[in-house]
């Protein structure tokens, strides 16, 4: 079975010699005890990284031939840079298996994805077991995020990042798909392939820092969201209906006291009132401009990501 590890890294210089070496470690190990075969590949995706990093890939490509490098032309986010992988790896694999460059998941957890594949699953998601080497915001936003995408009917599968196995057969299905706004985490469970779900413990970074910022998070969860339901939109014209028929009651109870000669000023009513409304008409333009806005980028048929250069000794392009 020919297998491809797909790693996005940007900005990895203190942890992507480590984590190259462990990667290669196992690759031998899953060779050795005939998991794979020697055909097998590590794609390295540098996403316009700033640093060494770039340079360190294509030094680990000349010392390996098993290693692959894509560069990116600048830099197009995670999201892109797995889905990059994914592309390569489609008519070159048997199944690939994307992680995250700092390997805080299990890399063991690699023979339970290979073992539910000749079960035969499509997709194998990695779930990790608890989120304790997370800091308590990041705990707390994650989980109202998955929440969330449940309420909106988004497939989404809770505590799952993008450490995930799919088959050849998922992977030349995914790249019928061409959308720019790419959330893979909501789009990987539409293909409708048999799946299942592999357990994992996550350890603590071994150097650097998390390349997701606040705003990359928050811009993650919003695309994830408004990419797969309209739900928020519904929702809107549910609370329009909602603020409507209290706005009746009000002036029912307004016109049964002017009728009995009671003096309200109103002042507060009215304050509170206009900014209540205010606020949700705020809301509201915010989220259908963003369903707008969606529409104005997917509209212009931008590629998803640019390449700059490949390092294989293959010399195949995407």
């Amino acid at each position: 079975m020919k297998l491809y590890i797909i790693v996005p890294c940007y900005n990895e210089e203190e942890c992507i010699e480590d984590s190259v070496s462990q990667l290669l470690t196992k690759y031998e190990e899953l060779i050795n005890n005939g998991s794979i075969d020697g055909d097998s590949r590590i794609v390295l995706v540098n996403d316009g990284s700033r640093d060494a990093t770039g340079i360190m890939c294509s030094d680990f490509h000349k010392k390996d031939e098993r290693i692959v490098c894509i560069h990116f032309s600048g830099n197009f986010g995670h999201q892109a840079a797995v889905l990059a992988g994914y592309h390569y790896a489609a008519d070159r694999c048997d199944c690939a298996i994307s992680i995250d460059a700092d390997l805080q998941q299990d890399i063991d957890a690699i023979d339970l994805f290979l073992e539910e594949y000749k079960k035969g699953s499509d997709i194998v998601y990695g779930v990790r077991n608890s989120r304790d080497t997370d800091g308590l915001f990041k705990k707390f936003s994650s989980q109202l995020f998955y929440k969330i995408m449940k309420i909106c009917g988004s497939t989404t599968i809770a505590n799952h990042a993008d450490y995930r196995l799919l088959s050849s057969r998922a992977l030349k299905a995914l790249k019928e798909y061409r959308e720019v706004n790419i959330f893979l985490r909501g789009l990987i469970p539409t293909l409708g392939f048999p799946s299942s779900i592999v357990h994992f413990d996550v350890k603590e970074r071994a150097a650097g820092k998390s390349k997701y910022t606040l705003k990359k998070m928050m811009s993650l969860a919003a695309n994830g969201i408004t990419s797969f339901s309209i739900s928020p939109i519904h929702y809107i014209f549910y609370l329009g209906l909602l603020v409507l028929a209290i706005s009746v009651i009000v002036v029912i109870i307004t016109l049964v006291d002017w009728i009995h000669g009671v003096n309200v000023s109103g002042y507060t009513t009215i304050v509170l009132s206009i900014w209540i409304l205010g606020a949700l008409q705020l809301i509201a333009i915010g989220i259908i401009g963003e369903y707008i806005g969606k529409n104005y980028f997917e509209s212009k048929h931008r590629p998803q990501y640019l390449i700059e250069k490949i390092e294989d000794n293959r010399n195949e392009e995407i």
